[in-house]
């Protein structure tokens, strides 16, 4: 797999290096400390805008897996119709 393929676009350093699973992983700490409360109103803010980073990252990586997999599905020859198919 090449570095294209295993990295959202835009991710040459900074935040969007993250892997999915590292996005996931500190959005939800990201939530947790939000709904735990306790927390200035600046940095309430301050999580809010990290946490909308790393939505925006999960997305990246879910976008590259769904387009993935649609071109996967695009190169599989149709399925031939056989017994208990229907046709």
């Amino acid at each position: 797999m090449s570095a294209t393929e295993s990295q959202p676009a835009g991710s040459a350093g900074g935040p969007a290096a993250l892997s999915y699973e590292q996005a996931r992983d500190q959005l939800t700490e990201v939530v947790r400390q939000l709904e735990a409360g306790g927390l200035t109103l600046e940095q309430s803010l301050e999580l809010w805008e990290r946490g909308e980073r790393l939505a925006a990252i999960c997305e990246q990586w879910l976008e590259g897996a769904r387009a993935r997999l649609e071109a996967a599905a695009a190169t599989r020859p149709p399925a031939a119709a056989g017994p208990g198919t229907g046709h």
